[in-house]
């Protein structure tokens, strides 16, 4: 009989950093297997959808993937609910680029603000960081120096299905050497069936559907779509290279990463 792995993802935000979309929260993914938890980034206004699917004092991680505020600035709620709802303090391990503690402490004008409930370690792209039953794999993209795609997999058996998570990015093929076949890709595609504004570092449809056809996914789901764009034209322009199932998330899609091996 055959070994099956399983991970679980809820989207509690996929906005971009501006929409006319109502209802719309900025970047944040949960990704459950095993007994842990890894929340991938937290952006503007997520922070409290997270409470239906579990306490956050219960994460085990949250993991940024760069230093624009729409994929971390929920961090300071979430560092208040820890710090304030709490006695004793609760904490909450995050990992990210080696400057998010200076940008949140910088924020506040307040040196060691971070810290107090917050433990910050900086995201290593040469080892896999193991979040309890969870094992996180990260890959430098291009966007801004220090950003990063993730890979989560379940530690006991990370060749099985994972989910590679883009953050932002402009080059798809950095995302090349992250992906295994059948791993679901959730990825940004901020200018729709496109084309990319000349020096914007994201990605559209046909570039995905491009990196789709060369690293086999099993399944895809965009998100990060920037108003204006057309969703089905979206899903369309991913379809013409891609013959596996595209879909655009939005708060409360879950998904459900099975592997085989």
């Amino acid at each position: 009989m055959d070994d099956v792995t399983g991970l679980r993802l809820d989207v509690l935000g996929a906005g971009p950093a501006y929409t006319d979309r109502v209802g719309a929260t900025g970047a944040a993914y949960l990704v459950r297997g095993g007994h842990s938890s890894i929340l991938l980034d937290l952006g503007q206004g997520s922070f409290p959808r997270l409470f239906p699917h579990l306490d956050p004092v219960t994460l085990g991680a949250v993991a940024i993937s760069h230093l624009h505020p729409d994929h971390f600035i929920d961090l300071v709620p979430l560092r208040h609910y820890l710090r304030w709802e709490h006695d004793p303090v609760r904490r909450v391990r995050v990992i990210g680029p080696a400057r998010l503690r200076d940008r949140l402490d910088g924020l506040h004008g307040e040196r060691d603000w971070t810290i107090a409930a917050l433990d910050v370690e900086p995201v290593s792209v040469l080892s896999p960081t193991i979040v309890g039953d969870l094992r996180l794999d990260a890959r430098r993209v291009t966007h801004t120096p220090s950003s990063v795609a993730y890979r989560v997999s379940l530690a006991a058996d990370h060749l099985a299905a994972g989910l590679v998570y883009s953050g932002d990015c402009g080059r798809a093929e950095d995302l090349d050497a992250l992906i295994r076949p059948g791993d679901t890709l959730l990825v940004e595609v901020s200018f729709g069936p496109g084309p990319v504004t000349p020096g914007a570092m994201h990605l559209d449809g046909p570039a995905v559907g491009a990196l789709a056809a060369r690293t086999s996914p099993g399944a895809i789901l965009l998100t990060h779509l920037q108003m204006g764009y057309d969703p089905d034209a979206t899903v369309a322009s991913v379809k013409a290279a891609y013959d596996g199932p595209v879909s655009l998330v939005e708060p409360g899609t879950t998904a459900e990463v099975v592997g085989r091996r």
